[in-house]
């Protein structure tokens, strides 16, 4: 098999919606609706299109105009501190508001493939150091490196889905640099097989 027998990678918006994940968005919804955000007749209408939702990117849309729910995510920083050894965040997560990855001589790799992000705007702090830093990114995800101190090697594909989260990268590349990229085939299978064991 070649690579060009391979299928190519699905956009995060086009990978199809499991029950759990319509579930949430209805939750969500009902929610705002408790908060005055939604009116009866538009919250019967979009409990319907978000249970005969069949892709990210339609459940995205239904909530795209309601604020992200304030809680524990919003508060909480996660800290990873690479050190000799090396520090790894993948499979299913959950995103808080803040992040600091410090590299070391290990290198860092933060994976947002399967990790669950209820806020729309998330602050990454990562210093390179040494062992360097990887962001692996969602597609339709954005990242705006702007405020970075040193080069970033940005390999994003253009284009931000309706409700995606925004990552802020904030920090120093030092000598190993930082990345960000989206998800290569086989982190994309690991992550279906991890969102499979999860559901049971």
């Amino acid at each position: 098999m070649t690579a060009e027998d391979l299928p190519s990678p699905v956009a995060q918006g086009n990978l199809r919606a499991s029950h759990l994940e319509r579930e949430a968005v209805v939750e969500r919804l009902q929610d705002a609706a408790a908060e005055g955000r939604l009116d009866f007749a538009e919250l019967d209408a979009r409990v319907e299109q978000a249970l005969n939702a069949k892709t990210h990117a339609e459940l995205a849309a239904l909530t795209a105009d309601l604020p992200h729910p304030a809680g524990a995510d919003a508060d909480r920083t996660l800290t990873l501190r690479a050190g000799m050894h090396g520090v790894k965040r993948t499979g299913p997560w959950q995103v808080p508001a803040r992040i600091l990855v410090d590299a070391g001589m290990g290198g860092a790799v933060l994976d947002f493939t399967a990790a669950e992000c209820r806020l729309s705007e998330v602050r990454v702090e990562a210093h390179g150091q040494m062992g360097g830093v990887v962001l692996v990114v969602p597609k339709g995800w954005a990242v705006n490196t702007d405020e970075m101190d040193g080069g970033v090697k940005d390999k994003l594909i253009p284009g931000r889905l309706p409700g995606a989260p925004l990552i802020r990268l904030t920090g120093t590349a030092g000598m190993a640099g930082v990345v960000v990229r989206h998800p290569k085939r086989r982190e994309l299978r690991r992550s279906r097989q991890g969102k499979e064991l999860a559901q049971g």
